[in-house]
């Protein structure tokens, strides 16, 4: 499904965030949302994932204006979504069972994803084997291994499956690779890319501009309280149409 944000304003009391924002992400399309820490890029997705509603403008999944829907309605748009935080959130359980509980809490499972439970968990409940998420970031080995054991970045390649898990229509990363290393990024890159394959829409928020451009069809930059520039990757990089977005990626921009 498209998921787009048009013209949404995001305040918290008297301090504006971003007003006029408009993004949007369409089936097998990765699109990075670059801009210095504190411009708002987590704010926004936030507001993807409908954790948060807008203060204005409107948060759409296939044209639908998903605040405009019952709280009922509302969430099964919201359980069609997966979200990466910048810090991964375990539980003191089996890496199997950490990935396969995004399986467990959407029960019952729309129809899409029902026939595939089995291939995914393998097991009542979705206690069993999430084998090809886990798969997907190179850890279906270490299954039964306790989950507070990994190290930070395979934690977070844990969380990267179990968002993938369910096979969400769009995914949101919130600078998931910010504090790893190269092996791991290298991971979770390629599993973005894999996601896109199986036609999930992803947004990544980023300020690793070389990522956006290994990652992303599109980029948007963010300065200040706005999208100043969206284009295709190569487009916003080589030749922008926006001074502040050139002055930025050349880093004569201090924020």
């Amino acid at each position: 499904m498209t998921l787009e944000a048009v013209d949404v304003r995001r305040a918290y009391g008297d301090e504006l965030v971003f007003d006029g924002v408009s993004l949007s992400v369409s089936p097998g399309e990765v699109v990075a949302v670059i801009g210095p820490s504190g411009v708002g890029k987590s704010t926004l997705l936030r507001l993807l994932a409908l954790f948060d509603a807008p203060d204005a403008g409107t948060i759409a999944y296939e044209g639908t204006d998903v605040w405009a829907l019952s709280d009922e309605r509302r969430l099964e748009y919201r359980r069609r979504v997966g979200m990466v935080f910048q810090e991964a959130s375990l539980f003191d359980a089996s890496v199997r069972r950490n990935a396969a509980y995004g399986l467990r809490v959407r029960q019952p499972w729309p129809d899409r994803i029902r026939h595939e439970f089995a291939r995914f968990v393998g097991g009542a409940n979705g206690t069993g084997d999430a084998i090809e998420a886990l798969e997907t970031v190179g850890l279906a080995e270490k299954g039964d291994q306790n989950a507070e054991s990994l190290s930070g970045g395979e934690a977070q390649r844990v969380a990267f499956a179990r968002a993938l898990a369910y096979d969400p229509d769009v995914l949101l990363l919130d600078e998931p690779t910010s504090d790893l290393d190269p092996r791991n990024t290298a991971v979770i890159e390629d599993a973005v890319l894999e996601a896109r394959d199986r036609g999930i829409g992803v947004v990544v928020a980023t300020h690793d501009m070389h990522q956006a451009r290994r990652v992303a069809d599109r980029t948007a930059v963010m300065l200040g309280t706005e999208i100043i520039e969206v284009d295709e990757t190569e487009t916003v990089f080589d030749e922008p149409s926006d001074g502040r977005a050139r002055k930025f990626i050349d880093g004569e921009l201090i924020y």
